[in-house]
């Protein structure tokens, strides 16, 4: 029992933390990290965006995205250089379109600004139908409920952490208990809202994994479809690697 009536998990510890500055594009693993209001600094806070669609590309649509890496030179959410697959870096529009052979803009998540999204309504026919909705305002999550994703070395087992791109993995059990349960993370609060379905772009080849459809076909069939629980920041402050898991 910690202070505040707060219960420590067994075990149960922050190992890894991730941020990914664009959208869609390779993460970086941090030794710690600012959580505001919003989620980990710098995080999804910026998107490349179609222009003649208004969408913010994703992997699910774009999967070459997964082969980019942003680059910072300064501050957490400064503007950064994308590192492309030849070694180019760059933040020049025309290069970056020219790249994924349509016309992109790398833009900010702003006050005010929401992210457009699409998805196939059938993974195995992404040539049929796709749904459109609008993201949280300001960050260029998915979904408004997403605030930090978190997974647990016991969900991941031998999969590459990177197909499922969590802000936080944890030591111990399966996270899925703790839906509904309040957390602090080092000096963080959050409210762990629900699990979090699982879509095509876990499939996806990145460097140094190859394209594999059973990853999905293995979430549904032993996890219902879901691996991950989403969270929404409580009160804001720092978690760092080896920070206990306390349910307020």
């Amino acid at each position: 029992m910690g202070h505040d009536g707060e219960v420590h998990h067994p075990g149960r510890r922050v190992t890894q933390l991730w941020r990914y500055p664009v959208k869609s594009l390779a993460g970086e693993a941090l030794p710690q990290a600012d959580v505001t209001e919003r989620g980990i600094e710098g995080d999804r806070s910026f998107g490349l965006v179609d222009v003649d669609t208004g969408l913010v590309l994703t992997a699910r649509r774009v999967p070459e995205l997964l082969f980019a890496a942003p680059r910072h030179a300064g501050r957490a959410g400064a503007r950064p250089l994308i590192q492309l697959p030849d070694g180019t870096a760059t933040d020049d529009d025309a290069t970056l379109s020219a790249w994924l052979r349509r016309r992109v803009e790398l833009r900010a998540a702003g006050p005010g600004e929401r992210g457009r999204y699409e998805i196939a309504e059938n993974d195995d026919r992404p040539d049929g139908a796709w749904r459109r909705w609008e993201g949280p305002e300001g960050v260029f999550h998915d979904s408004a409920t997403t605030q930090l994703s978190i997974v647990s070395e016991a969900s991941l087992g031998a999969w590459d952490v990177r197909r499922f791109r969590p802000n936080v993995v944890l030591s111990g059990g399966d996270e899925r208990d703790l839906v509904g349960r309040a957390l602090r993370l080092g000096t963080v609060e959050v409210e762990v809202v629900k699990e979090i379905t699982r879509c095509v772009i876990v499939t996806r080849a990145q460097p140094s994994l190859e394209r594999d459809k059973d990853v999905l076909v293995q979430v549904h069939r032993r996890r219902g479809g879901t691996l991950g629980v989403a969270a929404l920041v409580r009160a804001t402050g720092r978690v760092a690697l080896g920070d206990a898991v306390a349910v307020l």
